[in-house]
């Protein structure tokens, strides 16, 4: 009888302790859907940014690339942050960064106060996905992690879904600028619910705690940078994240409702639906991905198999003409789900590095991707000038089907050297490696 009672109060603690778990997690991860709409916010008011701030598309790529100078800047540093001090506390510091910087961006009269607002807002960014993953290791198990991750990624896929068509008629009925500052209000909601529910570590787990804190006293400070950045893993992961997320930085967040207006001729709002369903295909395929892989317990198979499918579906987008606005829809939707793989490199990175050093190790992954935002957006608006004819209507500078196609070029060349690097990268089978 004693023994079924003890069975039973551990039974309902673990319950518990998972119920919270995922209260702390989705908690946290409500940050990283609000940076989702500050990345992506851009694609719906791109007309009305470049005619407020007189920009041509290589200043308009630059003033929103700002945002991941913010974010390369600070990323590596807010892992170490994270691996030593409280998540919680650097949570709430981040956001307060993030919302005075969008309440900045959204009262800007000039082109100088928008892009250093763009910067503050990257900046406390950097801690939104990091402090999620840091978090998540401590309170589930490494056979969960690709699933719990997943779960993270679909909170921020919301974001990336409410800046498209509800951001789109949102800023058509108020304007530009007071969505932003609808936005900047809903940041003071966020930090509210973190201040309120996030906690650092499950009950009961002060021993793990010191035993990761006497981890990192005993590696010091530059041989636990030293582990992490000559571990030649972190690199294979970030770069296979950067190259597979080249369409959720350039479809989702600036380019993929000009795209679908100028070459296929569809509304507004009608391009809005497509990027839409390009986050609701991230949303269903990050899960699904989790879920996959860690029931087969193999994060390099799945990776493979997304570059495979994602590189077919991207050049049938790109190369087959007069596509229907359903087939586009559908497209769009499909290029999310598949180039969604890209999750999986977080759970591997985590399980490959010493559980002391997770945010640390993640924050070479997350460099890496955001340096890629900062680099293709600029990239992609300078090729699609390279052979443009200088076609402007009301002041929107119009591009042909051909100055699309060169400059989308770089999506199909990134998932094959996506591709290749699976082969390099070594798999955990699910298993803490570190």
């Amino acid at each position: 009888m004693q023994t079924t009672a003890v069975l039973e109060h551990t039974i309902e603690h673990t319950m518990e302790n998972s119920k919270l778990a995922w209260v702390v997690t989705l908690t946290a991860a409500l940050y990283f859907f609000y940076e989702f709409i500050q990345m992506h916010l851009f694609n719906p008011i791109n007309p009305q940014i470049k005619e407020a701030f007189q920009l041509n598309a290589t200043q308009l790529g630059f003033l929103d690339s700002m945002y991941f100078w913010g974010n390369v800047l600070f990323l590596f540093p807010a892992g170490m942050l994270l691996d030593r001090f409280s998540t919680r506390r650097m949570l709430l510091m981040a956001v307060t960064v993030t919302t005075l910087g969008t309440f900045s961006f959204g009262l800007a009269q000039n082109y100088y106060i928008a892009a250093v607002s763009r910067l503050a807002i990257g900046l406390g960014a950097s801690f939104c996905f990091l402090s999620c993953i840091r978090l998540a290791s401590r309170w589930f198990p490494p056979k969960k992690m690709a699933f719990v991750t997943g779960a993270i990624v679909t909170f921020a896929m919301f974001g990336g879904m409410i800046a498209q068509t509800p951001l789109a008629l949102l800023s058509s009925a108020l304007g530009w600028r007071h969505a932003v500052l609808t936005i900047a209000a809903l940041g003071i909601l966020v930090g509210l619910a973190i201040s309120l529910y996030v906690q650092d570590r499950p009950p009961g787990s002060q021993e793990i705690a010191a035993s990761d804190k006497a981890k990192l006293a005993s590696l010091g400070f530059w041989r636990s940078i030293g582990l992490v950045l000559m571990n030649p893993q972190n690199w294979f992961g970030g770069l296979y994240t950067s190259l597979m997320n080249l369409p959720v930085f350039l479809l989702g967040a600036i380019w993929g409702i000009p795209y679908l207006e100028q070459v296929h001729h569809v509304t507004h709002i009608q391009a809005s639906y497509a990027t839409s369903l390009f986050f609701v295909g991230v949303i269903f395929g990050s899960l699904a991905y989790g879920k996959f892989s860690d029931t087969i317990g193999r994060r390099i198979l799945p990776m493979v198999l997304g570059a495979v499918i994602s590189l077919i579906t991207m050049l049938v987008l790109i190369y087959v003409p007069n596509l229907s606005l359903n087939t586009l829809l559908f497209l769009f939707f499909a290029i999310g789900f598949v180039t969604s793989s890209q999750v999986l490199s977080y759970p591997t990175l985590a399980e490959l590095n010493p559980r002391s050093l997770t945010s640390t190790a993640i924050s070479v992954d997350s460099v890496t991707i955001m340096t890629s935002g900062l680099l293709c957006q600029p990239f992609f608006g300078w090729l699609l000038e390279l052979n443009w004819d200088h076609k402007v209507i009301d002041g929107v500078s119009i591009y042909s089907a051909h100055d699309y196609q060169l400059a989308m070029l770089m999506m199909p060349i990134s998932i094959v050297v996506a591709l290749v690097i699976t082969f390099f990268m070594r798999e955990t089978y699910c298993k803490q490696q570190g």
